[in-house]
């Protein structure tokens, strides 16, 4: 037999990276984002904006990739500088693609074609169809058109990876649905359940697997022959599409149901709690941690920021699947930790695990006024906590590889304001870095950010449907490197 080649330096990273040398396949990959995280984290380590864009349509951002055009024009921000992947045809307002998801290889299945183990977009257009499309080439893989009887319009994960689920805009719906369902404003599904939200503010929890169990008619393959209603076609071609297959004529039976102000839940913890605000208008900014199976209170499981301020606070689950819980003020991060009541292994309590606060003066002013007499008359003036000139947060997110809390902070210096991305550990709340973002923040534009690993993306919408994009890109120093050298050597 002849000589095995050496592998390349290139290859051994690559394997190195996916673990080939460890018993533990993950160790080599979590070693090398902990390196990753110390060079992001240190003080030479930079982010510089290496490019900025303008377009008059929405841009979207997923893992590397930034979208313009509704999608149709793809560029990598990988390299060192953004370039174009690839661009699609121009096409009809009709074609357009309203909502696009990441659809990565599945683990453990063996799939029909070599293409199937590629990233794709799983793109929904304006006229219901749904489109699988290359992630690195645009190249149309499979289409599915959906159906007539209604407006697709939104796409999102039922359960990640794995199922996708595709909502309508609303509409009226069949009598029967109408009675079953009544005075329903929004629904979606996840995870198996089906979260129904109604007007009166009341959230219901169904199992859809046992929904679809009792009320399917017949069971669709795509591709398939099928015969509904008169009409003959293949299952997922035009003009046919998919039929309406689960007919609901009787009320399914709630796994679980609670009022909240404006349908605002959310599940999560260990064990399982819910967050709502109850169901009155006095009560917004209000925030209640109960236990999902039994709706009992967790010890100081009501949460109120009592802060001043314009825009509201906000709390949620935090992502790195913890069970902690984020509440985000415009002065200060909390991140509260869910822990059992000591003696009592029934009952949960919240406490405060670490804050992170605004780096602000003293928030009381005082206003001089002179009388007519001469006397100097001082009155203390509170500020609001998101008082433009005092540094207030805007978005708190969570990069799960490096494990750290990124932080936006703004602060309104004359006519403009200016942004700052701090990273902060997520174990303890510590301040790691801070990188200035060079362009001017306005409060009242909409902003997001993005923090992937050694990339700071920042996606703003101006009035008129002008959108903006800017790139940072991490880079070491090299005067500071070269600085250490030289004092090293003397």
């Amino acid at each position: 037999m002849g000589r095995t080649p050496k592998a390349n330096v290139c290859q051994r990273l690559s394997r190195r990276a996916l673990g080939f040398f460890a018993r533990d396949a993950g160790v080599v990959q979590r070693t090398n984002l902990g390196i990753l995280r110390a060079l992001v984290c240190q003080e030479s380590t930079k982010f510089k904006n290496v490019w900025t864009t303008h377009s008059k349509s929405p841009i979207a951002y997923e893992r590397g990739r930034i979208y313009f055009d509704n999608y149709r024009c793809c560029v990598s921000s990988v390299a060192s500088e953004p370039r174009k992947l690839y661009e699609m045809p121009k096409c009809s307002k009709s074609e357009k693609i309203e909502d696009a998801l990441l659809w990565e290889c599945p683990v453990g299945e063996i799939l029909p074609d070599p293409s199937d183990y590629k990233s794709s977009l799983i793109a929904l257009t304006a006229h219901n169809w749904l489109l699988r499309i290359s992630a690195t080439t645009g190249e149309i893989l499979e289409k599915i058109y959906l159906a007539s009887y209604c407006k697709f319009r939104y796409l999102s994960w039922d359960t990640p990876q794995e199922v996708i689920a595709v909502k309508s805009a609303q509409n009226k719906g069949p009598v029967a649905a109408r009675q079953i369902f009544a005075n329903v404003t929004d629904a979606t599904l996840s995870h198996g359940i089906l979260i129904v939200m109604y007007s009166s503010g009341l959230v219901r929890l169904y199992s859809f697997q046992a929904i679809v169990e009792q009320f399917m008619q017949q069971k669709l393959d795509l591709g398939c022959a099928c015969s509904q209603g008169g009409t003959t076609g293949t299952v997922g071609e035009a003009p046919f599409g998919i039929p309406c297959n689960v007919k609901i004529t009787d009320s399914p039976p709630p796994l679980f149901e609670v009022s909240s102000l404006e349908n605002a839940f959310q599940i999560g913890g260990h064990p399982w709690h819910y967050i709502i605000t109850p169901n009155k208008k006095k009560q917004k900014g209000v925030f209640h941690i109960c236990a999902l199976k039994d709706n009992s209170l967790a010890k100081n499981g009501i949460q109120e920021m009592e802060c001043c301020s314009l825009e509201s606070d906000w709390i949620y689950f935090h992502p790195d699947a913890s069970g902690r819980i984020i509440h985000v003020g415009p002065n200060q991060v909390k991140v509260l930790k869910l822990s059992e009541v000591e003696n009592n292994s029934s009952q949960y309590q919240i406490s405060e695990d670490f804050v992170i606060w605004a780096n602000r003066e003293n928030r009381n002013e005082s206003l001089v006024t002179v009388t007519a007499s001469g006397r100097v008359v001082r009155r203390n003036v509170n500020l609001l906590d998101d008082d433009p000139e005092q540094e207030t947060f805007k978005i708190v997110d969570y990069e799960d590889e490096l494990d750290l809390l990124s932080v936006v902070a703004v602060t309104q210096i004359d006519a403009e304001g200016k942004a700052h991305l701090d990273f902060h550990c997520n174990e303890y709340g510590t301040l790691l870095k801070s990188i200035p973002l060079v362009e001017s923040w306005d409060v009242t534009y909409s902003h997001e950010v993005y923090f992937d690993r050694d990339l700071v993306l920042h996606i703003e919408q101006k009035p008129n449907r002008i959108f903006s994009c800017y790139v940072y890109q991490m880079v070491c120093d090299p005067g500071e490197e070269e600085e250490e050298i030289v004092n090293r050597s003397g």
